[in-house]
């Protein structure tokens, strides 16, 4: 038995080789594996000595021989190639370890050259790999590290691996040239100038028992890096399997909570905040969101930004919650929370900062992509644009409900005071429909004067503003950018409110 030795990642190698080696196998490397292997004390047979021909090219050329590749391909049921081979003085390769040069971590380097980029793209390797995967009824083709131990222990005790085994690594193999493929053809296409293609890459973490409603089919698929702020990679501590809508207002949850450094809670609904507070502690901002809205958090999440603590967990616990997420869980905490078996449970790397994340939302026969909405104003008091400036108390009430109405289903308005909501209009059609909910709700919790509204777009009639001035609205702040923003101010001039204007806009549909 012949094993081909080709790898860029050397993890595990050693042990795997040696254990071949010490089943009988002999052992064919190139370059840098043949030099790591000969220094560890395994024998090996150079690819020189296996082609007849040296490595040239620097090293482009090594493997791209009919000795390497007959005796891969060769069907061993087939006489004919089997006397192709022995004609040839070809010997069968039973085993290919081969994987491919980093091209993906090189061209992740800052400044790296093209030149560089290029002397990273294998050819030998994909090949290799690939020959093995197709005559995957003779031949194991290993490139995953983590599949040594159970290619060995299958090796030791049946003599070769099982058909069902090299199945499952050719699927493998091929996932990893496509893989490999796709970053650059990706790459190549933007040096080339073309337009670029859109290759995602996403495994399957779970199969969802349905989709929105029980009639369609759903499932749940990850990244392959692990980032903050993601489901895909939370602990699930406990509870019932996650469903997709449940899916739908985590991801809600975690994306507010990205834009809040303060000690903060947010409760959600249908993917739109339903109370939201910063406090001193996490304890006080839990109380105020949930009686910012103790109605509409039945039967939704709560999400918090510090580590949940015995006395969150004991006020959450006569709630019927879905979801808790949070950073971490107090030993305390955890044990009030399994007294709800159904209460899924969450725990999800917070770690601030990373890059900005791609998202992907499809239509019928196509994609949109952009980048997530994570940008965050800092409010001034040179933004106010009426005659009555805003009080210190107010630009923090101000600067709070605008990152909370970024979160907020377009047409967005947020009334909030004293740094929680106490009113949230979503989605209607119209702004005043908006408006008129998160009013209404706010005057019906006892919240009547003081109020600070805002707007994810601009106002471009008085109309919103008169109506706020009824319901206690004090201070307003809106992208504005209207064509009749001065409708609004002199509306807000009238009325004795402050405004302002940020000149950004957060729509969310």
């Amino acid at each position: 038995m012949r094993a081909l030795v080709s790898v860029s990642d050397k993890t595990g190698l050693v042990p795997f080789v040696k254990g071949l080696q010490a089943l009988g196998w002999e052992i064919i490397a190139t370059g840098g594996t043949q030099k790591l292997l000969d220094e560890s004390g395994v024998k090996t047979i150079g690819i020189s000595e296996v082609t007849g021909f040296p490595e040239i090219c620097d090293g482009r050329v090594k493997t791209l021989h009919p000795k390497v590749h007959g005796g891969i391909l060769a069907r061993r049921d087939v006489p004919e190639h089997m006397q192709t081979l022995a004609e040839n003085g070809i010997q069968t390769i039973e085993l290919v370890c081969v994987n491919l040069y980093p091209f993906r971590q090189t061209i992740a380097k800052e400044g790296v050259s093209m030149e560089d980029a290029i002397e990273n793209i294998d050819i030998g390797g994909p090949s290799m790999v690939r020959s093995a995967a197709k005559n995957w009824k003779d031949v194991t083709i290993v490139c995953d590290p983590a599949d040594y131990d159970t290619v060995l222990a299958e090796i030791r005790e049946k003599g070769f691996t099982s058909d069902e085994t090299r199945l499952k690594l050719s699927a493998k193999a091929y996932t990893h040239t496509a893989q490999y493929d796709m970053c650059i053809a990706s790459y190549m296409r933007k040096q080339a100038g073309l337009n670029p293609k859109l290759f995602l890459e996403y495994d399957l973490k779970q199969p969802l028992r349905y989709g929105e409603n029980p009639h369609q089919s759903a499932d749940f698929y990850a990244e392959l890096t692990p980032s903050a702020y993601a489901l895909p990679f939370a602990r699930q501590i406990q509870g019932k399997e996650l469903s997709y809508n449940n899916i739908q207002d985590a991801n809600a949850a975690l994306n507010v909570l990205r834009d809040f450094s303060e000690p903060f809670c947010v409760a959600l609904k249908h993917m739109n905040p339903c109370g939201a507070a910063i406090g001193k502690t996490i304890e006080e901002a839990w109380q105020a969101a949930y009686e910012a809205d103790k109605v509409s958090i039945y039967g939704g999440i709560v999400a918090v930004n510090r580590e949940l603590t015995a006395e969150v967990a004991a006020g959450m616990k006569p709630i019927f919650l879905e979801i808790v997420i949070a950073p971490s869980f107090s030993e305390g905490a955890l044990e009030i929370l399994a007294t709800k078996k159904n209460l899924r449970v969450l725990q999800v790397d917070m770690t601030p900062g990373g890059k900005t994340p791609t998202q992907y939302i499809s239509v019928n026969g196509g994609m949109l992509v952009q980048q997530l909405d994570t940008a965050i104003e800092t409010l001034t008091p040179g933004m106010c644009v009426t005659k009555l400036k805003p009080t210190a108390a107010q630009m923090a009430d101000l600067q709070f409900g605008w990152n909370i109405v970024k979160h907020v289903k377009s047409n967005a308005i947020a009334v909030v005071r004293d740094l929680h909501t106490t009113g949230v209009g979503a989605g209607q059609t119209n702004r005043v429909g908006s408006a008129e909910i998160a009013l209404k709700e706010s005057n019906e919790a006892g919240f009547k004067d003081g109020l600070i509204l805002a707007s994810d777009g601009f106002l471009p009639f008085g109309d919103t503003v008169e109506l706020a001035a009824r319901h206690g609205v004090a201070a307003i702040v809106q992208p504005g950018g209207s064509i009749r923003d001065e409708e609004s101010i002199a509306k807000a001039d009238e009325l004795g409110i402050t405004m302002l204007f940020t000149g950004v806009r957060h729509f969310k549909h």
